[in-house]
C-alpha cells in the first residue's frame, strides 16, 4: 500500500471521527432538551427538528386555548417515538457519512 493510500485511509478516518454522531449525545439532547428539537438538529434532521421545535411553541403558546394541549401532546408522543428512532438515525448518518468519505467503499472505514 503507497503512502498516498494510506494517507487517504487516514484522512478519511479522521474525517470519519469528527463528524459521526454518537447515539448517546442524541439521547442526552432529547431528554433534556428534546421540545426544542436540539437531537434532531444535531442528527442533521432540520426539517423535522423545526416542524418539532414549532409544535411545540405553538402548543404552549395555545395552551391556555386548549388547544396547545393537543400540539403538546402531539409533540410528547413523538418524543417518546424518537426514543426508539434515535439509534437508527444515528446509524444512518454514520453510514451515509463513511459511503461519502470513502466513494462508497465502507471498508476503507
Amino acid at each position: 500500500m503507497s503512502d498516498l493510500n494510506r494517507a487517504e485511509i487516514a484522512r478519511s478516518q479522521l474525517m470519519y471521527d469528527a463528524n459521526r454522531k454518537s447515539v448517546g449525545v442524541a439521547y442526552l439532547l432529547l431528554i433534556f432538551l428534546g421540545g426544542f428539537g436540539a437531537h434532531r438538529f444535531y442528527l442533521g434532521r432540520t426539517g423535522s427538528a423545526v416542524a418539532m421545535l414549532l409544535l411545540n411553541l405553538f402548543g404552549w403558546v395555545t395552551v391556555w386555548l386548549g388547544v396547545g394541549l393537543i400540539l403538546l401532546g402531539f409533540a410528547w408522543l413523538w418524543l417518546f417515538v424518537d426514543l426508539f428512532l434515535v439509534p437508527g438515525i444515528a446509524r444512518s448518518h454514520n453510514m451515509r457519512l463513511a459511503n461519502d468519505l470513502t466513494g462508497g467503499h465502507p471498508a476503507m472505514i
